[in-house]
Parts: structure tokens; sequence; C-alpha cells
């Protein structure tokens, strides 16, 4: 058998997208690796006689740092696939390789990516971090709280303005671009299983997604105006557990900054920490320091809705 890993062509993205298809699923990999600038040069696959039996791509992303806020050039990796029968032969770890000399040579600082498998990438000098997230029984409130309502998408312009404000120092945020408004969150945020309450008065916003597991709603974006309005805080997280109810659910997640933690009682019963590790970091041309120091960050925060 003849195996080579190699820069992605045109002619591969048929056998790239029914690759990520049969990985994935519905989630919209092949749609979003589509709109990456340079998408193939920044794409590795290995081919078995000929045949395209694994593949990853990454994409630099503007990330905010500690401290301060100022962006670095990311590169975030995914849509890191391998056929059955094609895994257990070292091929995404020859492609990492490849990857980590490609992305240096593309100027990145560090790489990032999510995955539920860190051994895999362990080996090829990705670091997992924690992240804070929170979950428990949702609380039962009697009625709505004034001031709340569904946004639709004339609250667009509202929804950036407020991800921009509540985002400017915040470290390990995505500098969001019209076009992610556009294309990304949406993909990752569709409406027929997500729900954004916004305030009346365009002060606040928070984002939910329906059954991430049956009767669990996860809450996966905030963003106030002024980040010290508990009171419009605690509005929404009031409005979410009552639309949460409604909807069939009975249980939440919140993958929110740790700033935040003191307000959870509106929306949890009892909250329970529920820490995550499914982040991953590697140093490109970044200290280990200077990348631990923005996802450990108080108040760091990685948003679902910027996901790769």
């Amino acid at each position: 058998m003849t195996t080579i890993h190699r820069t992605a062509t045109e002619a591969d993205e048929p056998a790239l997208r029914a690759l990520w298809a049969e990985v994935f699923g519905p989630a919209p990999v092949a749609a979003l690796w589509a709109l990456g600038e340079e998408r193939h040069a920044r794409t590795l696959v290995t081919t078995e006689d000929g045949r395209l039996v694994a593949a990853l791509h990454y994409q630099p992303r503007p990330v905010r740092t500690a401290p301060g806020g100022a962006p670095a050039r990311v590169a975030c990796l995914g849509g890191v696939a391998t056929l059955p029968q094609a895994r257990g032969k070292g091929h995404v770890r020859r492609m990492l390789d490849l990857a980590v000399a490609r992305m240096t040579e593309d100027d990145c600082a560090w790489s990032l990516l999510f995955t539920g498998t860190p051994r895999v990438y362990e080996g090829a000098g990705w670091t997992t971090y924690e992240a804070p997230a929170w979950e428990g029984p949702l609380t039962a409130p009697p009625r709505a709280p004034g001031g709340v309502r569904a946004a639709t998408a004339a609250d667009l312009p509202d929804l950036a303005r407020l991800r921009t404000a509540y985002d400017t120092a915040r470290p390990l945020t995505t500098v969001r671009t019209p076009a992610d408004w556009h294309h990304r969150v949406p993909a990752w945020y569709p409406e027929a299983t997500t729900t954004t309450l916004l305030t009346t008065d365009a002060t606040g916003y928070l984002t939910f997604r329906a059954h991430t597991t049956p009767g669990t709603a996860t809450v996966e974006e905030l963003a106030l105006a002024d980040p010290a309005d508990t009171p419009t805080l605690t509005r929404l997280l009031t409005a979410a557990a009552h639309e949460a109810r409604l909807t069939g659910h009975h249980h939440a997640r919140t993958h929110l900054p740790t700033t935040l933690t003191p307000s959870l009682p509106a929306l949890l019963t009892t909250p329970h920490p529920a820490p995550r590790h499914t982040g991953m970091t590697r140093p490109l041309t970044a200290t280990p320091a200077e990348i631990a120091a923005t996802v450990g960050a108080r108040g760091a925060a990685h948003w679902y809705g910027d996901s790769f």
C-alpha cells in the first residue's frame, strides 16, 4: 500500500466533504471550511493507494490574549478525521507534525483545538487546559421576567455591539467579523435548536442550545453592555430558566466565565462545578507561559459560536 501525506488540492473537495460527513454527521465542518482563506494550502490529507482516508485543517484567527486583550494570530485546528478502516496507523500524528511546521511558517503564535480525545494530540505537543462549566437543576420561575424577548435577525447589530464591548479585553475570545456573524455563528446556533434572549433595552443577551443531552439546555454565550450590571445578568438567567422549562428542559449547563458564578442561582437551583478539559493549546512562536496566562485568566472564555 502506498501512503502519502500531503497538502489538499481542489480535486480533493468531494472526498473531503464525504469524509467529514461520515465522521462528523450534520456538524457544519465542510460548510465553514469552504469559507476559509487559502483553505487548500491550510488543509492536510492522507491517501492510501490514492484514496483520501484522513484530513485536518487550520485557519488563523484573531484570539484575544492576557493581559489586556491584544489579539494574537492563533492557528485554530479542526476537521481532524480518519475513516474507520484507516485508524490506528499514525496518520493524524504525521499530519499534525506537518501542520505544526505549516502553522509556524504562517506566522501563528500558537494553536488551539477542541477534542474529546486529547491523547491523540498530546504526543504532538498539545496540552489540555481546564475551562469552567457549571450544571444543575433549572430553577422554576413562576413567570418570565419583564424586559426580555427572543432576538431576531434584525437584532444582529445590537448583538454584535454587545459581543464586541463585552469581549474587548476578555482573554481567549475570538474577534468576530461581520462574516462570522453571517456565516459561522448561524452555523453553530441554528434557529431550530438555539434560543437567543435579548433585553428590550439592548443591554445584554444570552444564548442557549436546546437538549444538548435529553432534558438539558446549555448556556453558551452571554454579553452585557456593562459587565457589572448584575440586575440585567440576573434577568437574563431567569428568563433562560423560564424559557428552557417551557421547552421541556429540567437541567442546564453553563459555559460562562467564572466571574459570573455568583449569579448562577438565578438559573440553577444547586450549581455544581463540571469543568471541561476539551480545549488544547500548543506553542508555536509564543511561550507556554504566555498561553497559560491567556487560557487561565479570570474571565477567559471561548464561545461555542466561534467554533471551527
